[in-house]
């Protein structure tokens, strides 16, 4: 599986383009723990499980135990996510206050904020863990896979190219159609929003479609000929989107003043 620097580079990068992209609103100590938590997070299972080791005997079925509970995208939250969100939103104070760690508004991360960044740090960690650990044989990625057809040539089905045209017209021109040239009073803000729902509603149908044929006719079909979309729009939807929105979630608002910093 992926070492720390994968881990920590994809986090740091994605955590930069948001402070850039977001005017510092997302600041660098959104990044870090971010990036921390990326990595270290769900594999500090594995190096409590080498500490459990040097002890061995119940210890070190114990340490076994808690890796594994701990290596997973939501029981990393569920079990450690409010005391490393206590420890994360004291620390940012900190470095705030000594100036270890520049912020721009001057303000530290509070314990929602820092409970989100740990989700999406989690998230994010499994994102590149499940295409690349298990010589490419991890439970989801096989089942990615699974959603793709394999017997053969797959059939072209004339339902599957009608329902499939029309989604991804639907999904074209109804973006152009929100973005269209408008009064200057009509703001960009607006648009996005009604283009994230129109991309919201057509992935649900597009999934909805992709499963009906998979799972509830039998024999299955080739939902969209040998592609496994159904698996794809899963995984991006939980691993990349998914942590990226709780980012942008756990960004200051604005208009803060900050703390007033010593001289």
């Amino acid at each position: 599986m992926p070492g720390p620097g994968p881990h920590l580079m994809y986090a740091m990068g994605s955590g930069l383009a948001l402070t850039t992209l977001t005017n510092g609103r997302f600041s660098p100590h959104h990044t870090l723990i971010y990036t921390i938590n990326s990595f270290f997070g769900p594999d500090i299972g594995s190096f409590t499980e080498w500490l459990a080791s040097l002890v061995g005997g119940f210890g070190f079925d114990f340490g076994s135990e808690l890796a594994d509970a701990i290596h997973h995208p939501f029981y990393y939250v569920i079990i450690l996510g409010l005391p490393l969100s206590i420890l994360y939103s004291w620390l940012s104070t900190f470095f705030l206050l000594n100036r270890l760690l520049d912020s721009f508004p001057p303000v530290p991360l509070s314990k929602l904020q820092c409970i989100l960044l740990v989700s999406a740090g989690s998230f994010s960690h499994f994102f590149l863990d499940h295409l690349f650990e298990e010589n490419g044989h991890s439970g989801t990625y096989t089942w990615i896979l699974s959603t793709g057809w394999w017997e053969g040539r797959a059939p072209i089905n004339p339902d599957a190219v009608v329902v499939i045209g029309i989604l991804c017209t639907a999904l074209i021109g109804g973006f152009i159609y929100i973005n269209r040239v408008k009064p200057p009073k009509s703001g960009n803000k607006q648009s996005s929003i009604e283009s994230l729902k129109l991309i919201i509603i057509i992935a649900t149908l597009y999934c909805f479609w992709c499963a009906s044929q998979i799972y509830l006719i039998d024999p299955r079909r080739p939902a969209v000929g040998e592609e496994a979309d159904l698996g794809v729009l899963v995984f991006l939807a939980t691993y990349l989107f998914f942590p990226h929105f709780l980012c942008i979630l756990s960004m200051h608002t604005r208009g803060y003043d900050g703390l007033q910093l010593p001289k």
